[in-house]
C-alpha cells in the first residue's frame, strides 16, 4: 500500500466520528463503485497525496486535481463539490443522468455510441 493510501485510510478511521460533508463525497463514490480507497488512490494517478488530503478533508484540491478525481471515480466536478441544482427539474435531469452513467460504466463503447446516436435522432425530431 502506498503512503498515501495509508494516510487516506488512517484518515478515514481518525474521521469517521464527524466527517466532513464534502470530504466524504469521493470516499462514498469509492464505495459505490465498489472499490477501496487504495483503488481510488492508485486510479487518480501521480497527484496520490492530494487525494489523500482531499478526501480525507485537510485540504481542498486544485482544480485539475478534482477534475482528475471526478475522472477517475465516474463523476463530475460538480457532484464531488456538492454543487445543488437550481430546480426540480435539473435535479430529475441530473439524477436520470448519473443513472445512465453508472450505466454506461458497464456498456461497450458500441453500444454507448449506439444509445448516442439514438438520442440525436430523437433531439433531431423534435425540432
Amino acid at each position: 500500500m502506498t503512503r498515501a493510501a495509508q494516510c487516506l485510510e488512517a484518515s478515514s478511521r481518525k474521521a469517521a466520528a464527524s466527517p466532513d460533508p464534502r470530504s466524504t463525497v469521493a470516499q462514498e463514490r469509492a464505495r459505490q463503485l465498489g472499490i477501496s480507497n487504495a483503488e481510488a488512490v492508485r486510479r487518480v494517478g501521480p497527484d496520490e497525496r492530494r487525494y489523500a488530503h482531499y478526501a480525507s478533508g485537510r485540504r481542498e484540491p486544485y482544480l485539475s486535481t478534482l477534475v482528475r478525481i471526478a475522472d477517475a471515480l465516474g463523476a463530475s466536478p460538480n457532484w464531488l463539490l456538492g454543487v445543488a441544482l437550481k430546480t426540480t427539474l435539473d435535479q430529475h435531469l441530473a439524477a436520470l443522468i448519473e443513472r445512465f452513467s453508472n450505466a454506461a460504466n458497464g456498456m461497450t463503447k458500441r453500444e454507448v455510441e449506439f444509445i448516442q446516436a439514438e438520442a440525436i435522432v430523437a433531439a433531431k425530431a423534435r425540432c
